[in-house]
């Protein structure tokens, strides 16, 4: 099932907190490769991302209502998500959740439906090679943002920038990545 262009994520969480599957398989086959490369990114090892993905999932199933749409977008929510889950896999292997059979067979069922794995995988070449194409400050403040997990206001103390600098950086840096990506 393709999913159109003007994906809406906030309504796909929405309904994700109202128990409707179909939202959680969107929201996996939209995003999954990005987000399986933010975890891969952090933990450094594949299996173990995969499994940061799954928790992240269930995490999103389990706590949708839980977002709250005026305090940030639920894009953004989701690597959120993903990233903490990552940062305590690396911080304590053994605190990834163990899910419930039932949990884990539902989870798996809407994730076979998804994108073949080959359409999944994530690119790390094309990556790597398009955050070189950013200068090295703002590639410091994508990386110590996405992958580190740090705040703003931490990646502006640590590289003695003022905050908007910082802030301007990451979403720049952001759409270059978009782009050079698609």
């Amino acid at each position: 099932m393709p999913i159109p262009p003007s994906f809406d994520y906030e309504a796909a969480v929405l309904a994700c907190a109202r128990g409707e599957q179909f939202a959680l398989r969107a929201l996996y086959e939209r995003e999954a490769r990005w987000l399986l490369g933010v975890a891969l990114r952090i933990v450094r090892d594949r299996e173990r991302a995969e499994d940061v993905l799954q928790e992240a999932f269930m995490q999103v199933w389990q706590h949708a209502h839980s977002y709250q749409p005026q305090l940030g977008s639920a894009r953004g929510w989701l690597y959120t998500i993903v990233r903490h889950q990552a940062l305590k896999a690396v911080r304590d292997p053994a605190r990834l959740q163990v899910l419930e059979p039932e949990a884990l067979t539902a989870l798996s069922d809407q994730m076979a439906s998804a994108d073949s794995a080959a359409e999944r995988e994530l690119d790390a070449e094309s990556l790597e090679r398009c955050l070189q194409h950013l200068d090295e400050a703002r590639r410091a403040c994508v990386l110590h943002a996405f992958v580190d997990g740090y705040t703003h206001e931490q990646i502006a103390a640590r590289l003695a920038t003022p905050l908007g600098t910082v802030k301007s950086w990451i979403r720049r840096s952001l759409a270059s990545l978009k782009e050079c990506l698609v």
